[in-house]
């Protein structure tokens, strides 16, 4: 019998809480997550935090902290110029000094009213949050960390590596079979947590661009997506994490197409496929799964029918998604 696709809770419940705070990825477990995802950037003193990006100012309050004003910045990240306060500046005890909020208040007004309540979790208090929900809830919960921007951090003398690997020994989950996927945008840090972990690898890929790092050799993401390209993947990871539009297409005027055959191709050289990241607010969906009246103000954040998207993807044979909504994808994969 096939496993069940899994359920990624896409920065927690994101939907509802604010992202990566411990009650969007307890809310998440409470609606029937199999794996919580927390992303990790690093602070200067060397630990692992759970925010998106490096630059919080979107969703913490750090710029009402007059005693961090003068830590703004300009800086360039993997070519792009980012304003802000950066998390490589701050030491955890700073850090933990922050209230985290919403990131999408336009699309997520409701969200706001939770602004200010949750600290920012490092990644070793999300760890222990899902150990000890599954002696609860009775089930195992998995992380899936995925590593933001590690060249950029590696040339600052800050690699994820050592902090990761020396959590995954500590919490005794160095294995295969373990309730946990590493996941990058990059190649390059994958290949290396190849020769130092057991864990399971997954290679995160968009519609368009592709690695910042060297390791990708000047590849696209479009090329690494055809055949050969995923045969290569298969060498150092276990999966592969597509934008859900590789899987299936959109055109210009946001209609569905047809889907790719990249599902097929990469079960073909024993790749599992995670495809992201699945919302529920009409911004986000295909014509054909959104819901409302166009002409309404509030359209473009009211909901659609994401059961019917997650569940057309299922059908294709994916192997686990990521949602903002894992209640939605729990009630998509249980009925389909």
């Amino acid at each position: 019998m096939q496993p069940k696709p899994i359920i990624i809770a896409h920065r927690g419940a994101s939907g509802q809480r604010p992202e990566h705070t411990l009650a969007a990825y307890q809310l998440a477990i409470d609606q029937g997550a199999d794996y919580i995802e927390p992303d990790l950037v690093m602070t200067k003193d060397g630990h692992l935090i759970c925010r998106h990006e490096n630059e919080i100012s979107g969703t913490t309050d750090v710029a009402t902290k007059p005693e961090f004003a003068d830590r703004k910045k300009v800086q360039i990240i993997d070519g792009m110029k980012v304003e802000g306060w950066f998390t490589e500046d701050f030491t955890l005890a700073e850090i933990k000094t922050l209230r985290c909020k919403e990131r999408l208040p336009q699309l997520r007004p409701a969200n706001m009213a939770y602004d200010g309540l949750y600290f920012i979790p490092t990644f070793e208090e999300v760890v222990e949050l899902a150990a000890a929900q599954s002696k609860i809830v009775g089930r195992l919960i998995g992380v899936y960390p995925e590593t933001k921007h590690p060249s950029w951090f590696e040339s600052l003398n800050l690699s994820f590596d050592e902090p990761l690997i020396s959590l995954i020994k500590k919490y005794s989950m160095d294995d295969p079979r373990a309730p946990i996927f590493i996941q990058s945008f990059e190649v390059s840090n994958l290949k290396r947590l190849k020769t130092k972990t057991r864990v399971r690898l997954i290679q995160l890929m968009a519609r368009e661009g592709g690695p910042f790092d060297g390791a990708g050799q000047g590849l696209t993401y479009a090329q690494m997506s055809l055949p050969e390209g995923l045969a290569a993947i298969s060498a150092y990871a276990s999966g592969v994490g597509p934008e859900k539009t590789m899987i299936l297409p959109r055109n210009v005027g946001n209609e569905a197409l047809a889907p790719t055959s990249f599902v097929q191709n990469a079960h073909k050289v024993g790749l599992q496929v995670h495809p992201w990241t699945f919302r529920a607010e009409n911004y986000f969906l295909s014509n054909r799964d959104r819901r409302g009246n166009p002409a309404e103000v509030t359209y473009l954040m009211q909901q659609g029918d994401l059961v019917g998207e997650i569940q057309a993807f299922l059908a294709l044979g994916v192997d686990g998604v990521f949602s903002d909504f894992p209640g939605i994808a729990f009630e998509a994969r249980e009925t389909l």
